[in-house]
């Protein structure tokens, strides 16, 4: 921990770190359900982005439970195992490579396979919704490991969200040029573009880099 989160009592760190585990928790229970919907629609569209978006809520739903697991041990025991942070860390950076593999698969079958997917109404709000949803929360958790000095666990948990942010918005607008142009192809590249986030993030998740992320404060 930095400095200022060595000046902020224990009651306060103890705040802080209860917030980061209700926002990792709330982000658990709202990927959940949203990746069940996504997935179903996306399979029934044969949509790759809005499976790939739907895959991306579980792995961001994993990557948090991990982070709240740690948080929860730090609230039990009341300080940082630093090598048990390490490796969770490197653990919650290898969820964005397995999203990038998926997503970069996925896409070249489509493109190699020629498939043409359908529009889908459903798939279309559900990223909507997660356009306005998920930058608050990623906003929320990133104040709360500023707040912490920069917790490098909650600004990895932060980074996931913020890939869903992109994913969310880069699939709508792909959906959305499919439904007016037709062109199959802007699907999976709406999906390369995601795995070149997802793949930034997951190095500087894996080389502890994400607490100098501090541009978009």
């Amino acid at each position: 921990m930095s400095a200022e989160s060595a000046a902020l009592s224990l009651a306060e760190t103890e705040r802080l770190t209860r917030r980061g585990l209700l926002l990792a928790q709330f982000t658990v229970v709202y990927n959940v359900a949203e990746g069940a919907i996504a997935i179903t629609v996306g399979l029934l569209a044969g949509l790759v982005s809005l499976v790939g978006f739907g895959l991306d809520s579980g792995i961001e739903s994993a990557a948090s439970v991990l982070v709240g697991l740690r948080l929860a041990a730090r609230l039990r025991h009341g300080d940082i195992d630093e090598a048990k942070e390490r490796r969770t860390l490197k653990a919650v950076a290898v969820t964005f490579f397995v999203l990038a593999a998926y997503v970069v698969f996925e896409g070249v079958r489509s493109l190699i396979g020629g498939e043409e997917p359908d529009t889908s109404v459903v798939g279309l709000v559900l990223l909507a919704a997660s356009v306005v949803i998920m930058p608050v929360l990623a906003a929320a958790k990133k104040r709360v490991a500023m707040r912490l000095g920069g917790d490098r666990l909650i600004l990895a948990d932060a980074a996931e969200t913020k890939i869903c942010v992109l994913l969310s918005i880069s699939t709508l607008v792909g959906l959305a040029l499919y439904a007016v142009t037709g062109a199959a192809w802007l699907d999976p590249v709406a999906g390369f573009v995601i795995a070149a986030f997802a793949i930034h993030e997951g190095r500087e998740a894996w080389e502890g880099e994400l607490v100098e992320d501090d541009d978009d404060d």
